[in-house]
């Protein structure tokens, strides 16, 4: 290590303080470090990051992006002894009269491996209890579009005689009424048809790095809903550098949540590349892929997997996001190339997403903007 080297580690370890004039350059990295060390070990710092902001989760995703795993667990036991993380999630008591949104599941859910024994199961209830309201906001929304979407009347043009559509048939025919014989003489018979489900597999490919931890949530919820549904086969997965399928835990979503991870790198293509092994029948398959498409691997290797995916028949979608805090930070690269090579690339909110996956199921166009 040279001495510049050993003067941006002595910088970062003594803090802003150390050096009020900027003498030390640092790097884009190691300034987000600075960042996330100084959020902790201020010491004059008394409010901490606040209990339940998006900040504690933020600031969660960054220690796990520049921080190795033994750290990483060092610095969350810190916040919670230093930070009002300590308080709120030592007090049983404390923690159920928060106010229980999907920023504090996300936090909750990346301390889960730090939280004390005897708040764990409370905590466990707070998200159940998040989890159980959203789902009865976003369950009959997502089912009547999606059994809408999925079920299509068969005409038929040769019926039985109890089958027979008769306003149809009259309204299809009437330019062959004979008016000498005061009827109408059909040329064609239109019928009734049996509903018939076109059956769907979706596979719901899930970035669970620290930025994404708003959408690990409801993406789980969606992923819950849509399982329970016969028509379609649900597959939820999910990735950060390395690829997990948890679609054995859709009939829990507390469960599902408890078994992702938090934080960490991403590297999409090769969750993409798990994914092709699940593609039973293309061009009856929704792939979607939930991520900002930070891609932590070789771009490349992420276009051409999109790519062949794509020309499989696969309905292959990109979401940079599934919340409700609008436009989210995202590689517009990468988000421009998979526009190009007609790959729907935008955010969606929750209740936007039912009519995304109407329109998808019925194969209508959804247009993007990176």
């Amino acid at each position: 290590m040279d001495k510049e080297e050993q003067l941006k580690r002595w910088r970062l370890v003594l803090g802003q303080n150390a050096d009020p004039k900027d003498s030390i350059g640092l790097g884009e990295e190691e300034q987000g470090m600075d960042k996330v060390l100084d959020a902790l070990y201020d010491s004059e710092r008394e409010r901490g990051l606040g209990s339940s902001s998006p900040n504690v989760t933020r600031w969660l995703g960054d220690i796990r992006k520049y921080f190795p795993a033994p750290v990483v667990q060092l610095m969350q036991k810190d916040a919670l002894e230093r930070l009002r993380l300590h308080q709120m999630l030592l007090q049983p008591e404390l923690l159920e009269t928060l106010q229980a949104d999907v920023h504090l599941v996300s936090t909750l859910l990346s301390l889960k491996k730090v939280l004390p024994a005897q708040t764990r199961e409370t905590a466990r209830e707070v998200i159940r209890k998040v989890v159980k309201e959203l789902e009865k906001k976003l369950r009959q929304p997502l089912q009547n579009a999606i059994q809408g979407s999925l079920s299509r009347v068969a005409r038929s043009r040769r019926p039985k005689p109890n089958a027979i559509d008769w306003h149809r048939t009259i309204r299809a025919n009437l330019k062959h009424y004979q008016a000498e014989y005061h009827s109408i003489i059909p040329e064609k018979l239109w019928g009734f048809g049996r509903r018939q489900p076109k059956m769907k597999d979706l596979i719901l490919l899930v970035d669970q790095s620290g930025s994404m931890a708003a959408s690990v949530v409801y993406a789980g919820i969606v992923g819950s809903i849509m399982a329970s549904m016969p028509s379609i086969t649900t597959r939820f997965i999910v990735f950060d550098t390395s690829v997990v399928d948890l679609s054995e835990h859709l009939h829990d979503v507390v469960d599902l949540l408890f078994a992702t991870q938090l934080g960490g790198g991403t590297h999409i293509s090769k969750a993409l590349r798990y994914a092709r092994q699940h593609i039973r029948q293309p061009r009856h398959t929704i792939m979607v892929l939930i991520s900002d498409l930070m891609e932590g691997g070789p771009q490349e290797d992420l276009l051409r997997q999109a790519a062949e995916i794509k020309a499989t028949g696969v309905n292959l979608i990109a979401l940079l996001a599934l919340n409700d805090k609008g436009a989210p930070m995202y590689d517009h690269h990468i988000a421009t190339q998979f526009t190009q090579l007609e790959i729907p690339t935008f955010a969606c909110t929750p209740d936007a997403f039912p009519d995304l996956m109407a329109k998808a199921i019925k194969g209508e166009r959804l247009r993007g903007a990176p």
